[in-house]
């Protein structure tokens, strides 16, 4: 059988007893922004019976945002052992992923260019600048010359293989 998703009412949501995930305020705030700002796009994961699995901090910004009902999938599957470890292994496998620099910067950059409010990220306001910081920074390697275009399309040019000339 597929799970699927339920509008569970929040106060009836229990968490879990042992969740050694901590969420701050800080942390509570920027998911609420963030659901606030792209909706409730992440299930909560429950057992059978109703307690949390997966989502305390959404459960919380839920709470702050004065939610009723929040989507749950229900995880009815799972043994007792199971839930303990996934519990864990929710949070833990999240953590082990990493981030193209490169990448991140440019979304970041496209973001930044359009006007976006990128402090709802989770990214600090810091390290977005040194992340964007370090983007506008392009240096011209040694030993290699800068051309304009117009420039460019002037010189004349000469294929190292074959020896063929021509113009820009």
């Amino acid at each position: 059988m597929t799970p699927k998703i339920e509008n569970l009412p929040v106060d009836h949501l229990v968490p879990y007893a042992n969740n050694a995930r901590t969420h701050s305020d800080e942390q509570v705030a920027q998911i609420a922004a963030s659901i606030r700002e792209f909706g409730f796009t992440n299930p909560v994961l429950v057992d059978k019976d109703g307690t949390i699995v997966a989502g305390h901090g959404r459960v919380l910004a839920a709470r702050k945002l004065g939610m009723a009902k929040v989507p749950c999938l229900r995880l009815a599957h799972l043994t007792p052992h199971q839930v303990k470890a996934y519990v864990l292994a929710d949070n833990r496998l999240a953590l082990n992923a990493g981030w193209d620099e490169e990448l991140l910067k440019v979304e970041l950059t496209g973001l930044n260019e359009l006007g976006f409010d990128t402090s709802i990220l989770g990214f600090s306001q810091e390290e977005i600048d040194r992340m964007l910081a370090d983007y506008d920074e392009v240096t011209t390697p040694e030993g290699v010359t800068e051309y304009d275009v117009e420039d460019f399309n002037k010189l004349n040019h000469r294929c190292p293989r074959c020896g063929f000339e021509f113009n820009g």
